[in-house]
């Protein structure tokens, strides 16, 4: 078996991306997308199709130019999920618009508009999870998701904070970005010699899974944002992994055996009975400079990609 066969024996493996050909030639559990992704993927000119049928639903469901352009990228959102959920036998993961990280109301009505549109194409809600960006709000929003049987990805994780509040809202899955954390500390010089064994980004996926599974929190965590091969390898073991189509075919490439890395002792403490409240979440996240930093930057990253995808949909309306 090549590295990638070995890898599914340890971890459910997850594709980041919107590309059909790399879900093909990867055969993987589940697939993620972000407005990043299905950037990508609506500049590569094989969505075109789906921007059409996305943009006439929009226009059908009316309201003013702003919300039939924010329907039809939802849409096409959706479109580009249910195609790649005929390729993959379980979930896909679609982002919330990421202007709204830090409003309650309107993230909650986005994911329901999200659930709804997929439903209208047939796709039973128990395939979709929907992704927030790790906020006190969203934290919540997710916690509230689960009464109408609506999972969640809760992405742009960076602190042990972030993932505490997740665990105690029973959010059903995180994505910690490990390739994120390591970038931060390079930036900032803090990194004279590099050892995958001593990457923080790595680090703070174990610790965050040692933790659930010391606590026994069922929150399935799924390591992200992978910068290189060997951060995979050593998060072997992890729950579920979502990685590039350019790591996965090195993965694939080789054949070379790595162990399981990261192991369940199981569960030998009572879960945390005391509640962690929002005052608590932002002091102990803000204690966190580079997850502050990061998760700043990453909403207005995929902020910035949204609002280049609305800028492509405007043209054809």
């Amino acid at each position: 078996m090549n590295q990638l066969d070995f890898l599914k024996t340890y971890s459910t493996v997850v594709v980041d991306t919107g590309n059909m050909e790399s879900i093909n030639k990867y055969n993987p559990q589940d697939a993620t997308t972000n407005p990043s992704l299905i950037l990508q993927s609506v500049n590569s000119g094989l969505y075109n199709f789906l921007i059409e049928k996305s943009v006439v639903y929009a226009k059908k469901l009316g309201g003013s130019k702003v919300q039939i352009v924010r329907n039809a990228v939802n849409k096409l959102s959706v479109c580009i999920g249910v195609e790649i959920l005929k390729k993959i036998p379980g979930k896909i993961s679609t982002e919330v618009n990421a202007s709204f990280s830090f409003h309650y109301d309107f993230s909650l009505l986005e994911a329901k508009k999200i659930i709804n549109m997929y439903e209208e194409e047939g796709i039973d809600r128990s395939r979709i999870l929907i992704k927030l960006a790790a906020t006190w709000q969203c934290i919540q929003v997710a916690k509230e998701l689960k009464k109408y049987k609506i999972n969640s990805n809760l992405t742009l994780l960076f602190s042990f904070a972030q993932a505490k509040a997740c665990a105690q809202a029973k959010v059903y899955l995180i994505s910690p970005f490990v390739g994120r954390i390591l970038d931060w500390y390079m930036d900032k010089g803090l990194i004279d010699f590099y050892s995958v064994s001593e990457d923080p980004g790595v680090l703070s996926v174990k610790k965050i899974f040692d933790y659930y599974k010391n606590y026994g929190y069922k929150t399935i965590i799924m390591a992200a944002s992978f910068r290189n091969k060997d951060q995979v390898l050593a998060l072997s073991g992890c729950d579920y992994l979502t990685v590039s189509p350019v790591i996965l075919n090195s993965l694939q490439e080789s054949t070379d055996f790595f162990p399981k890395n990261l192991i369940n002792l199981g569960c030998e403490n009572k879960i945390v009975s005391n509640i962690y409240s929002e005052s608590d979440f932002l002091l102990e996240h803000n204690e966190d400079a580079m997850a502050v930093e990061k998760l700043s930057d990453g909403i207005r990253k995929f902020i910035f990609d949204q609002n280049q995808l609305e800028l492509i949909i405007q043209k054809y309306i």
